[in-house]
């Protein structure tokens, strides 16, 4: 159905008397203008209150809604074990937990549960096992140099095809190995310490641990040297190149495929993407010229690392000093419930999700979701429409793809089934590996079939939204639909400038930088006109110019080109979510709420939305390998190119926040 259609269905979302405004006095700093920093005007007073737990690198809304959901699935997981004797699926999440909380038993049982794969490592002898090890680690999770996955084909939506994407550092990216300022040494030397005591815990002798050690961060430095950078990796031109298992080979010489599929399970397949064609050349290379010992070590560091957590004691802070205290800041290890809860959740979160749903998301919830998000289609639909920069051509074509988009809310329509996989009582470990191996199979399974459009990439109780431009879909899990995000009890406005502006963003995904290289049918398709293209490339230049100019912390700068897909949803969805909160009025005025206007109360409620305080190693570790700028400006930079923002607030010059109508950026 065409979207005009339902145009004049715009709905409230709310239905209450007298809704509560959606502003919260106790979080604004009444020292700042809103003019002048609209983030530290709306949640400057929360940020002088709110200090980060020890056990987090971050803290603000989305940690505050997770630790949440968090606290729900622990209810779910312990009150699953008063059912386990009549429910199958009950038993599997209530053994896996308690497996995990014993402590004892993961003491006594040491290293055993884990020594058949350091074994089988250990017995590499030639570059033929080096390949078989690679494969068959990754049944188990083990990040591996290239790293095999199950995707939606790019220009065959159609069908799943094999993804061959690099991988295998043990540090956040490949900046950790090659940039020199004193953070990335201090993180290294971090690194270093990290390996020799794993080496060290796992049997061998403290100078031998060093030796291996410097030789493994060295093969890994030599890795990253070849790795593409982040802006290469998220373009999908650049990183889709198909290959038939016979143009694999001659692609990749040297290097026995034949091999590393076989081992890491993979049915037969007639086509496989190579994601980075020259690092993996340089793995071949790397394969060839490195010492067998050398590799061997490196497999043995990855494994021991992967598993870590379910390990002994000594293992667990060995892994928490190196991956929470060095790379992330936070000062505590999470207990061990909270450990606990993620292991089940990673391994059976869909089984948790059915019982999340029944418990925490009801039905009025989804409808109000449902409306919100068919306003903001309607929306974007109005603003394409409106745009003064596309061709009549084209913004059919754009429209066209807005009209195939899938809206998934809340919950998947079925739910994966778990009853394949064996967990035992006693033997964490042991559940891990067959978690990860179930989860492996599954993936590949998906090889030769056709694509199951009704499959989610988030289970319900993640605080997290995403689209897919495979499936050209948006979802939205059930968590993330909770205050302070969603609130059923406040006036539309907060509500539209917060979530509004969320599912806005996820929408303006299938037309940013990336995603608008895809059709309405999920394929890498120039639908775009030549001049269209240019136009549209004219503004986002000026939108990752903004950014590069943004510094998040001393002497650093955000990456204007890494984050423009972020940065682009972010401007669309602000400025679509506006433009839906104004059509759900109907031609009403908005009422003043606790002395603010409707678009008063809009704005506020999207920068509450970007309420955070982050720890400085964990900035840094984003600023280098994440696609999201820093919240502060995730709500400042869209609010300051809105014009409805200036005439909210009646910014003027010399305002920090005023930009000129004419240097406004508007690109959906």
């Amino acid at each position: 159905m065409q979207l005009r259609h339902i145009a004049l269905a715009l709905l409230s979302i709310t239905a209450i008397a007298n809704p509560a405004s959606g502003v919260y006095p106790e979080n604004l700093d009444t020292t700042v203008r809103i003019q002048d920093d609209l983030f530290r005007a709306v949640n400057g007073g929360w940020e002088k209150r709110a200090d980060i737990p020890a056990d987090r690198s971050s803290w603000g809304a989305t940690g505050e809604l997770r630790n949440q959901s968090e606290s729900h699935v622990r209810e779910i997981v312990e009150q699953a074990a008063q059912s386990a004797d009549t429910d199958p699926t009950a038993r599997q999440i209530a053994t896996f937990y308690q497996s995990f909380m014993d402590e004892a038993t993961i003491e006594a049982l040491g290293l055993k549960p884990l020594q058949p794969l350091l074994d089988r490592v250990a017995a590499v002898e030639t570059r033929g096992d080096l390949v078989r090890e690679m494969g068959a680690l990754q049944v188990f999770g083990v990040n591996m140099p290239l790293m095999l996955d199950t995707e939606i084909d790019g220009r065959d939506s159609r069908h799943y095809l094999l993804q061959v994407w690099q991988d295998g550092l043990g540090m956040p990216s490949r900046d950790y190995y090659l940039q020199d300022d004193a953070a990335m040494k201090k993180a290294r030397t971090a690194y270093l310490d990290y390996l020799q005591t794993l080496f060290v815990l796992a049997g061998s002798e403290p100078a031998d641990a060093a030796n291996k050690a410097q030789a493994v961060i060295g093969l890994e430095t030599r890795l990253a040297r070849a790795q593409w950078t982040k802006e290469d990796e998220y373009d999908p031109i650049k990183t889709y190149n198909k290959h038939s298992l016979a143009t694999l080979a001659r692609a990749v010489p040297g290097f026995d495929w034949s091999v590393l599929l076989t081992s890491a399970a993979v049915p037969n397949v007639e086509a496989v993407n190579l994601g980075q064609p020259s690092y993996a050349k340089a793995v071949g290379r790397l394969m060839a010229s490195e010492p067998v010992a050398v590799w061997r070590d490196y497999q043995t560091a990855r494994l021991l690392d992967h598993f870590a957590p379910a390990l002994p004691k000594a293992f667990v802070e060995a892994h928490f000093r190196f991956h929470s205290q060095t790379l992330t800041g936070a000062t505590e290890m999470r207990p061990r419930w909270k450990r606990g809860v993620a292991m089940v959740e990673q391994n059976l979160g869909m089984a948790v999700g059915r019982l999340y749903v029944a418990k925490y998301f009801p039905p009025e919830t989804k409808a109000k979701i449902d409306t919100l998000v068919q306003n903001l289609l309607v929306a974007f639909e109005k603003s394409i429409a409106e745009l003064s920069w596309m061709s009549p051509t084209t913004k059919a074509a754009a429209q066209q793809k807005l009209s195939k988009y899938a809206v998934k809310v809340g919950y998947p329509e079925k739910w994966r089934d778990y009853s394949g996989l064996e967990v035992k009582a006693g033997d964490a470990l042991g559940n891990q590996l067959r978690g990860a191996a179930f989860q492996h199979h599954y993936q590949m399974s998906k090889l030769n079939q056709p694509v199951d459009r009704t499959e989610w990439g988030m289970t319900p109780q993640t605080v997290n939204a995403y689209y897919n431009p495979g499936m050209n879909e948006i979802v939205f899990p059930a968590a993330y639909l909770q205050p302070p995000y969603f609130d059923p009890n406040v006036d539309d406005a907060a509500n539209y400038g917060n979530v509004g502006a969320t599912i806005g963003h996820e929408i303006s995904h299938g037309f940013d930088n990336s995603g608008a290289q895809y059709d309405g049918d999920g394929n890498l398709r120039m639908w775009w006109g030549k001049q269209d293209k240019a136009a549209f490339d004219k503004l986002t230049a000026q939108l990752v110019k903004d950014f590069n100019d943004l510094e998040a912390l001393p002497g650093r700068y955000v990456n204007g080109k890494l984050t423009l897909g972020e940065n682009i949803a972010d401007l669309s969805g602000l400025q679509v979510a506006y433009k839906a909160y104004q059509l759900s009025l109907n031609g009403k005025e908005a009422p003043v709420i606790d002395g603010y206007t409707g678009d008063q109360r809009f704005f506020i409620g999207y920068a509450s939305s970007w309420r955070e305080k982050m720890r400085k190693e964990m900035l840094l570790q984003l600023l280098v390998s994440d696609p999201h700028a820093p919240d502060h400006f995730r709500a400042n930079q869209p609010a300051l190119n809105t014009d409805a923002y200036h005439a909210a607030f009646g910014t003027k010059a010399g305002d920090s926040m005023f930009r000129p109508a004419g240097k406004r950026i508007r690109i959906w």
